[in-house]
């Protein structure tokens, strides 16, 4: 007895991959509705993370065109709108993210629930002989010689902007810290306003300096108090390492020492708090 033929099994269809809806691209797509592009990788080369609302908003006053890209979280929305009106404008991307989201765009937790990124402001290199000539211009000049802790950077840049010191130099001492994102964040925004230069071989750099301006190192116990200084004049100060302070070439080099005088209860104060005395002393005295 023969079996009936059976019909072959009909296999379903291919059902198509699933797909995310295109989303629309070009000139007209709206800025805020940009994917955030690498947010969860370091930022672009060339650029730097801007974070803290102080500092933002001292880079969109400053140097708007070069901002890139905004973050922030949904609890700074009312204070991120004037900053996000502004890159839809200019047809910018920018988006509100979860803190956790803006930790990993920021590279740290410390990032004040907003990040701009933007290239860096550069360190000039310092013509110690045309600087002898901005006497009248900037009647004080502070040198950091060795400073090593970018948060020590921050705070002097930060307290030389607040008295309106518009610029600074740095040495090209080994430890001597640069405008890194943590002396940044610290700076809240100084930055903006305080262009670096770097003096290569300082002590050669400071002799040229002389011929315009008063220069003074600074020691512990060895040099005229500041309370008997004459404040009057064109003066450049300069504030060496933490913790070896400044070298024996580099005195030599200076006119005089200058020394704050303490209680004696502990040995010194920490550098940047020194810097802040000496920048009040001589705000709109030099």
């Amino acid at each position: 007895r023969m079996r009936p033929t059976m019909p072959p099994r009909a296999r379903p269809p291919k059902r198509p991959p699933n797909r995310p809806p295109r989303r629309p691209s070009g000139p007209g797509r709206p800025a805020e509705s940009r994917p955030s592009q690498g947010a969860h990788a370091p930022p672009p080369d060339g650029h730097a993370r801007v974070a803290g609302l102080s500092a933002v908003d001292a880079l969109f006053r400053q140097r708007f065109a070069q901002v890139e890209r905004l973050y922030f979280v949904p609890a700074l929305r009312a204070e991120a709108a004037a900053y996000c009106q502004a890159m839809s404008r200019a047809r910018k991307p920018f988006r509100e993210v979860p803190a956790d989201e803006l930790a990993r765009i920021a590279g740290t937790v410390l990032h004040g629930g907003i990040v701009a990124l933007a290239p860096p402001r550069p360190v000039l290199p310092l013509d110690a002989v045309m600087a002898a000539d901005w006497k009248d211009a900037a009647p004080f000049l502070l040198v950091l010689h060795g400073i090593s802790n970018p948060h020590n950077l921050g705070a002097i840049v930060r307290t030389a902007a607040f008295f309106g010191v518009d610029r600074l130099i740095i040495s090209d001492h080994p430890d001597q810290a640069g405008p890194s994102e943590a002396a940044q964040r610290v700076a809240e925004g100084g930055f903006e306003f305080v262009q670096l230069y770097r003096a290569t071989r300082l002590p050669i750099a400071l002799k040229r300096l002389r011929t315009g301006y008063r220069v003074l190192g600074t020691a512990l116990g060895t040099g005229q108090p500041l309370a008997a200084l004459q404040k009057n004049r064109p003066t450049v100060l300069v504030l060496g390492n933490e913790g070896t302070g400044l070298d024996a070439d580099t005195l030599k080099a200076c006119d005089g020492v200058v020394t704050l005088a303490g209680s004696g209860w502990v040995q010194s104060l920490n550098v940047a708090a020194s810097a802040a005395i000496f920048l009040n002393a001589f705000h709109k005295t030099g």
